[in-house]
């Protein structure tokens, strides 16, 4: 069967940017997949949130396609692309490719309730799951951490930072609201980064749900 093309296919661009990212193929065994087709096919399961096995029989197996993907997510090669690709956008925007200021915040979300990994959010009134978002000050993503609604704010902060200050960073400044206000998460993320200043930002008057 001949491939099929999907609007989320990678661009010759594109895969001229990503491809010196990716690990390179072994010299023995079966002949590797074409690793172009195993990143379209990851775009698509992203894009459209598709299951394993329901992906279009254009891509290559399903088995195949997830062997890759924890490979690569083992290995920190989808990381280092997305990286790369943020770095990008940033000097696209006459930014420095590093950030040196980023903003966290946190929203509490209903989740299935088949999920084992929920919690209740008293001060919200939801059960579900809270999510952290650490983002350079034009909105592109620095980390993410999915935890249980009943975790604390502080808390759920403090478990994203640790991964993400233990590794070589370039912020000087972090932009946080109310919810993570106090000496103790600001003396918390001095012991992690000394030199990182937290700013608390207020919450604006006329700001409506989730800002």
């Amino acid at each position: 069967m001949q491939n099929a093309s999907f609007g989320t296919d990678l661009t010759d661009a594109q895969w001229i940017e990503i491809e010196p990212l990716l690990p390179k193929p072994k010299r023995t065994g079966r002949p590797p997949t074409a690793q172009r087709r195993i990143l379209n096919a990851l775009l698509y399961i992203a894009k459209t949130g598709c299951q394993w096995r329901l992906l279009p029989a254009s891509f290559p197996p399903w088995r195949t396609v997830y062997g890759y993907f924890r490979g690569w997510s083992h290995l920190g090669t989808l990381i280092a692309i997305h990286n790369r690709l943020r770095a990008l956008v940033r000097e696209q925007m006459a930014r420095r490719s590093r950030p040196t200021a980023a903003i966290l915040d946190s929203q509490t979300v209903r989740s299935a309730g088949f999920t084992d990994e929920s919690g209740y959010d008293g001060a919200k009134k939801t059960k579900g799951r809270k999510r952290f978002l650490l983002v350079d000050t034009v909105g592109n993503v620095l980390a993410v951490a999915v935890v249980p609604a009943s975790v604390p704010e502080r808390e759920g902060a403090k478990g994203l930072l640790d991964e993400v200050l233990a590794q070589p960073t370039w912020l000087q400044l972090l932009y946080v609201d109310a919810g993570f206000s106090g000496p103790d998460f600001a003396g918390y993320v001095a012991a992690l980064k000394p030199g990182l200043e937290v700013e608390v930002v207020k919450r604006s008057d006329t700001a409506q749900g989730f800002e």
